[in-house]
């Protein structure tokens, strides 16, 4: 999958949500190693500091750990990893939503349209 970064929020913060989408979705799982960084930054196509402090972060965090000589691997991370990616959407729509003025049952309508409409 290529990597696509929006203007409006750091760079560092999009690769960590791939990284933890990448988990939830079971594309990457405990243990797996990851590429070291300039590997990373170059298919990313970032600077590799900017890379290094997105997995700095995500090692602070839990999700990444190293091993000494021989690179960062995929924690044994909670269970509920993907149930906080979706949380954190959802949460992110909830509240673009109601920016705009909408109460629950109008944002539930929106959603149920929507749906509707693309994928049936």
């Amino acid at each position: 999958m290529a990597w696509k970064f929006k203007n409006d929020i750091p760079i560092y913060l999009q690769i960590m949500e791939r990284v933890k989408s990448d988990i939830a979705r079971g594309n990457l799982k405990a243990g797996d190693k990851l590429p070291g960084v300039r590997d990373l930054a170059l298919e990313a196509g970032v600077n590799p500091n900017t890379m290094q402090k997105a997995l700095s972060l995500l090692e602070v965090e839990g999700i990444v750990y190293s091993k000494r000589t021989s690179g960062r691997y995929i924690s044994e991370v909670d269970k509920d990893i993907q149930k906080d990616i979706k949380e954190e959407h959802t949460r992110q729509y909830v509240v673009s939503m109601r920016q705009l003025g909408l109460n629950d049952n109008q944002i539930k309508s929106c959603l149920d349209e929507y749906l509707s409409r693309k994928f049936n």
